[in-house]
């Protein structure tokens, strides 16, 4: 049901306060905001950024996010894996308030805005199993509350013209919901598009599929948590073929995937607080990708996703490991576009 909490705006915790604190610290002993790129607070941004965004925006304490998404102008949308529950906030103001209120037995993970519509897809699972989530974006009801059958670990998803594409990390499978024409949900069922070709097997305990976008050509580029690596894969056929990468250390235990033209951030994909940014083109051969390297920041504590919004990246800060996480501090942190 729509969500009628007044907004609000969250104080930083101590926790935030020095972690920007450090950040400009650093800048200062560089004698160079430029030698200081990797710093969030030195990060380069648009001037609206450079005279209001802060470098870190507050989440609610015990929050535990996982996935986020751009909204409207500086809006954005975290969901939690604790208690399924949706922040609406905003990047430059810190302001915020719940837009899904939390429930029982529900976890959220992958989110992704869609402006045709003004919904917020999510995927995760609640209590009866699998599910895709088309969420109002500005009322917070839900539109449909889609079952995915056989699925296990829902994990991250792409809007595309004509359908929703859903990573499953226990499954070597991709999940389609298809959309109308204005890109709203139909009421066909789920279908399943079985993972080929270079596609490592998923095994038992570990994590396979994880983030999810879509290329130029249509197809999609995903990563792989456990065997590393990115992949392209044929929605026709789930034919995957393995992107050579150059440059850079090793693609590991990726998460989310942002993609905007053809720059490719890896969130966590060659370090627990970093963000790989890679430059794609298609070939004859097929895809490939050149890493330009890794942007991090003080600030960063096991990122899971990022999203661009005004000339600048923002990774929201699962701290995954941190003790007592039902009463922890977490947030969103500014970063620059390029290392």
């Amino acid at each position: 049901m729509p969500n009628t909490t007044s907004e609000t705006r969250i104080r930083p915790s101590a926790t935030h306060r020095t972690g920007v604190g450090a950040a400009l610290a650093l800048t200062l002993l560089s004698g160079s905001a430029v030698a200081a790129a990797p710093v969030a607070s030195a990060a380069p941004r648009t001037a609206a950024h450079q005279r209001y965004a802060p470098a870190s925006v507050p989440l609610p304490d015990g929050f535990r996010p996982e996935g986020i998404t751009s909204g409207p102008g500086t809006a954005f949308y975290a969901g939690s894996v604790g208690n399924g529950a949706i922040w609406r906030g905003d990047l430059r103001s810190s302001h915020g308030a719940y837009l899904l209120p939390a429930a029982a037995g529900r976890s959220l993970r992958g989110l992704q805005y869609d402006a045709r519509t003004g919904l917020v897809w999510a995927v995760g699972n609640d209590a009866t199993g699998s599910k895709v989530w088309a969420v109002n974006a500005r009322t917070g009801a839900v539109l449909r509350a889609i079952d995915v059958p056989g699925g296990e670990f829902l994990n991250d998803l792409v809007v595309t013209r004509t359908a929703v594409w859903v990573t499953d990390s226990r499954v070597d499978r991709l999940t389609r919901v298809a959309l109308t024409a204005a890109g709203r949900p139909t009421a066909a069922t789920p279908s399943y598009l079985p993972l080929t070709g270079a596609w490592p097997s998923t095994t038992p305990a570990g994590l396979g599929a994880n983030g999810i976008r879509r290329l130029a050509d249509g197809q999609l580029v995903l990563n792989n948590s456990t065997a590393g690596g990115l992949f392209s894969v044929d929605t026709r056929t789930g034919a995957a073929m393995a992107i050579p990468v150059t440059g850079g250390n090793p693609l590991v235990s990726g998460d989310g995937l942002e993609l905007r033209g053809g720059i490719l951030y890896d969130v966590r994909g060659s370090g627990t607080s970093t963000v790989t940014v890679l430059t794609l083109r298609r070939t004859s051969s097929g895809w490939k990708a050149t890493s330009r390297g890794d942007i991090t920041s003080p600030l960063l504590d096991v990122p899971s996703t990022v999203t661009l919004n005004h000339g600048a990246l923002y990774a929201v800060n699962a701290r995954f490991g941190v003790a007592s996480p039902t009463k922890a501090t977490y947030s969103v942190t500014c970063l620059p576009l390029r290392p």
